[in-house]
Order: structure tokens, then sequence, then C-alpha cells
């Protein structure tokens, strides 16, 4: 049965073993995005396989018991269609973008890559090669490994700090009966949402999802216990790196919480050229060329994320800034900036209602985490509802919490001292 959400155009339904369905309808468009999800990534694997859930997604691809790779490839170009996928830490989804008539079997086609695939053997040594090629790529960028190291802070040995692509020795090591039995323990129906955005019948959607998983094993769902913040300092120096990579970080609230006044305040400080983290460490000072600030929000945690790339000569003086800019919102929010962020985010949640993709991606990890779509209105009406008092809160917050902090790059001598003193862990931790 089709169920409307409150976002009009929106409905949602279960088909088939409990495999959920969001379909929005767009008449307008002859095209259509037919996505799916499921509930697995590098926050469930056990450590001896680390990055199994990205190899899975490659390896799908490669054979099923009906078509080579060759095949796949060829019954979506056939149609005109694209076909792509993605690994993240909460889950792993599988995409094809082609024409809204060919939906049905678009749906039919993502089924049997999800149910199917048989991994072979040949298959996985060329494919194990790739992804060690894909991985040494990320060791030797530096801002990558800076993300690795600061997840390592934040969270220590907790699988939500593992890195989606996984550990060279866990992928060195993976064998065809471990992508097998990952996949029967984590691919089950309860864990997976099917998404369709474009000039669709609802109802045959749902009808066709239905018939290609009637037969997935239901079991239960995949659900991680929640890490504890941990904080402290984590250096890497790279050789032949002129630049220092910095990313600052403190706990915020998770998909499960009450995530909306830190994603306002990540907004306020550092989101646009008239922010003051961009506009007196960049446009002042000149400190730093690369320079984000953003509310990381997962199921598992949030965190409040602050990167920068700098001359390493300028490193201690952008830490330094960057606590100083910090306590002065925790003294004061000024009124115009916070109406300069909420109307950002306004816009910003805007532009990611006219993506089919990234709505879809929104509605099933809102089943995952809610068990119900939340609608854009709601959601944008608890992001302006945010006010100053909550914002001062959210600094007060991060500035009683041990910081995460992870420089990477040309790193000097001693400055992950100076950063200690210039971020001390406070007393009684988090």
């Amino acid at each position: 049965m089709v169920r409307p959400s409150r976002d009009p155009d929106l409905l949602t339904a279960e088909a088939g073993q409990g495999v959920r369905v969001v379909a929005i309808r767009q008449p307008e468009r002859q095209t259509v995005n037919v996505s799916v999800y499921v509930r697995t990534g590098s926050q469930h694997e056990a450590r001896r396989h680390g990055g199994i859930s990205h190899v899975v997604e490659h390896m799908a691809f490669k054979g099923t018991r009906e078509r080579d790779c060759q095949r796949i490839n060829l019954d979506a170009e056939m149609l005109g269609a694209e076909v792509n996928a993605h690994t993240d830490k909460d889950h792993t989804a599988f995409h094809i973008d082609g024409l809204a008539r060919d939906a049905g079997r678009f749906v039919q086609m993502l089924a049997d890559i999800v149910q199917e695939s048989t991994f072979p053997q040949v298959e996985l040594e060329r494919e194990r090669q790739v992804i060690l090629h894909e991985l040494a790529e990320d060791e030797e960028d530096g801002v990558a490994t800076a993300f690795r190291l600061f997840d390592e802070a934040c969270w220590g040995d907790h699988p939500f700090a593992r890195p989606v692509v996984g550990r060279r020795r866990s992928i060195e090591r993976l064998t065809r009966a471990d992508l097998l039995a990952y996949v029967q323990r984590q691919y089950t129906a309860t864990n997976v949402v099917v998404g369709v955005a474009g000039g669709i019948d609802p109802g045959r959607i749902v009808a066709a999802v239905g018939s290609a998983f009637a037969s997935m094993p239901r079991a239960g769902d995949n659900r991680v216990a929640e890490p504890s913040w941990r904080g402290g300092i984590k250096t890497r120096r790279l050789t032949g790196s002129i630049q220092t990579h910095l990313v600052i970080g403190f706990p915020a609230p998770s998909l499960r919480d009450a995530p909306e006044p830190a994603i306002v305040a990540a907004a306020l400080f550092g989101e646009g050229m008239s922010s003051p983290l961009m506009d007196e460490i960049r446009e002042r000072r000149g400190l730093a060329y690369h320079l984000h600030c953003s509310a990381d929000i997962a199921e598992l945690g949030g965190q409040f994320v602050i990167e920068a790339s700098t001359a390493p000569e300028h490193a201690e003086a952008f830490l330094t800034e960057v606590q100083r800019l910090l306590a002065s919102q925790a003294r004061a929010i000024d009124a115009v900036a916070l109406a300069r962020a909420r109307n950002q985010i306004a816009v910003r949640s805007l532009r990611d209602q006219e993506r089919a993709s990234r709505r879809l991606e929104s509605a099933a990890l809102d089943l995952f985490v809610h068990g119900t779509v939340r609608s854009a209105a709601q959601t944008l009406a608890r992001l302006q509802a945010v006010g100053a008092a909550d914002v001062h809160q959210v600094f007060e917050r991060m500035l009683a919490a041990p910081a995460s902090i992870a420089i990477t790059g040309r790193v000097r001598k001693g400055l992950a001292d100076r950063a200690a003193d210039i971020f001390p862990a406070p007393r009684g931790g988090v």
C-alpha cells in the first residue's frame, strides 16, 4: 500500500518481505533516478574485515547468477542508462539513472545486482588491485589522511572511526567467502530502501519492488551502538608535502537526537565569505587558502568540523585564531550573523529539494533512523526556529568538551604541543 508523506509529491510503502519504497512523483520529468540503499557500511564492519562494504559495492557489478560483468553494463547502456554506486559509513547504495518508462526494468536490474551477485574469484583478484590503488591515492592525500586521523581522535577504536576505503591489510586478505557471508548477514529486506524519483506511477513501482525483492530474507535491523567522544591530537608528517592540513572538531548531536542548533552554528561560524571564520582568517589575515566549516551529522554521532590547509609557518596562528573566534561566539551571538546563517540554510535546503538523488538518500536515511520520512518543510521549520540562545549553547558545550585535532602534511616540530596548549582538555572530559 502506498502511503503519502507530509511532502505532497513523496510517497512511502512497504513491499515484499519488509523492503521499503520511497517514490517521488515528478510528472514533468521524462527521466528517472532509481536507487537501492542498504543499511550497511564501514561502521558495521569487524576490524579484520575493514573495507568489506566498499569491496562488496565494487564487486556487485562483476557478475550475478544470470549476467556477467559485460552483460550488466550492456543491459543498462542499451537503455541509455548510467549505473553507479557508493559506500558510506552508514549505508551502501546502487543507482541507475535513465528514462522514466524503464523504471520497472531498472528496479529488476538493481535487485539482481544486490541479491544475486556471485563475486567471481578472478574478478575479485582484479578488483582488489583497483581498490589497493585507490587506497594508495587516499593514503598520499594530506586532507584525506587528516580526516582519517580526525575520526580516530573523535571516536577511538569504535567502528564509526574506521575509513570507508578500509585498511590495506584487510583488503589484501579478504576472500570470496568473506564477501558472500557479509552479504548474507547484512543485505536483508528490513535493511533495504528502494528509492525512485521521476515521471512514475508509484503503484507500479511498489509492485515492481515487491516482485523483484520477494525472496529477500527479512532478518533484523543492522543497528550499531553509539560511540563515545574521545578527543585528542593526532599528527602525521607526509614526505614531499609543502602545506599543513588541519582538522579541528567538537561533538555534535547525532541524527537520532536534535542536531539543528549545531547545523545553524556551523553555518553562522563558517559558511560564506562574511562568516567569522572566513572573514577573519582568510580575508583579513590570510592564514589559510582552503577553509571550510560544517556540522557533519550521522546516525551514530555528529561532528562540528573546521578544516584548513595553510602554510606551515601559519599553522599555530591559525589554531590560535580559531580558538579566539569560537570563544567569542560562546560569549555572544550576533543577530545579523544568525539571520544570514538561517537564510543560507534555507537556500541550501531548497536546492537539496530540487535534486532528486539528494531527496531520495535523505528519505532513505530517515527511514533507517526514524522509521518515517520527515517532511522538508518540517525540517526547515526546525532549523529556522533555532534562536541565538540555542546557538550560544552549542558553542559553550563545544568549548567544554575535548577538541579532536588532526594535523598532517608538513608538520612543524612542537605544533602538536602548541595545539594542546591552545585547545586544552577540559577537566572532567565531555
